[in-house]
């Protein structure tokens, strides 16, 4: 039986199951090797939804390289694929680089992952090591055995010492391609480029702090143009954020006391096929 017939098979027979009993998205979509053949699509929003027709990042470049070859995950949407050729230039031209490190984009056909993200689903996301890519020929084996850097201190609430001038371009770069809706980074690091950056500041605004994000930064694309099937994320808020990052920051160095009226947070549903958008399904049985 071909890997298609068997997809087909195990979708029909799905259907006809309790949602407890259906198999989980993650593992329909995770079971793909390769992209499917369609025209390249977005189809729902970056933590629920799957993409057609993913084009494939080479792990090798001129100026980028992809350090966990293993996880299949350098996939996305043709503008993601573009982006990152773009950024990757750019940093190479920057002091103390030949160009950038890469983490995970998306999976062959997007949707829910094995392990790890709840986004990166329609090939719009991409994290990329903060630490300059300083040699391009690494071997895979080198690559999987080479950890990243962190730029955190006092869990992050401030750079450490190995923040520099490289760290505030590369995501200021990213920040300036149009393309871009928002860049998540750790509190402490929105914070410094706040206080470093002294010309045009509106890139500011897409700089959003998050949790984790101190070895890489988080990349996300808006829909591209004609994309309908596709789901923006609501626009950062006016201004730069200078003021909500560093109230992050004030939270981190003095925590609020818990409200104890607070509910307790509802623990999160894995996601079936039958919640992604319809189209998703048409994706994962296409060749």
């Amino acid at each position: 039986m071909t890997f298609r017939l068997l997809t087909i098979v195990t979708l029909a027979l799905s259907m006809a199951l309790p949602v407890a009993a259906k198999p989980l998205a993650k593992q329909l979509f995770g079971a793909h090797r390769q992209g499917s053949a369609q025209t390249p699509a977005p189809y729902g929003s970056y933590a629920k939804g799957c993409l057609a027709g993913g084009e494939q990042l080479p792990h090798t470049g001129a100026t980028w390289l992809e350090m966990r070859v293993a996880r299949n995950r350098n996939w996305g949407h043709p503008e993601l694929i573009d982006f990152i050729k773009s950024l990757s230039r750019k940093a190479s031209r920057m002091r103390g680089a030949k160009g950038i490190y890469l983490s995970d984009m998306s999976q062959p056909r997007g949707g829910p992952m094995l392990s790890g993200h709840r986004s990166h689903q329609i090939g719009l996301d991409a994290d990329i090591w903060l630490m300059p890519a300083t040699n391009m020929k690494l071997t895979v084996q080198q690559r999987a055995n080479l950890s990243a850097v962190s730029y955190r201190r006092a869990k992050g609430a401030y750079v450490n010492s190995k923040w520099g001038r490289f760290q505030h371009n590369i995501v200021k770069a990213a920040a300036q391609d149009p393309r871009v809706a928002r860049i998540f980074i750790f509190p402490g690091a929105k914070v410094q480029m706040c206080k470093d950056e002294k010309g045009d500041r509106r890139w500011l605004r897409k700089i959003r702090p998050w949790w984790g994000h101190h070895y890489h930064f988080h990349v996300r694309l808006k829909c591209p143009k004609g994309a309908r099937g596709c789901v923006n994320q609501a626009p950062p808020p006016p201004g730069d954020g200078c003021k909500g990052a560093q109230e992050w920051v004030d939270n981190i160095l003095n925590p609020p006391p818990p409200d104890p009226n607070a509910p307790p947070p509802k623990p999160r549903r894995e996601y079936v096929l039958s919640d992604l958008p319809k189209q998703c399904r048409t994706v994962l049985e296409s060749r």
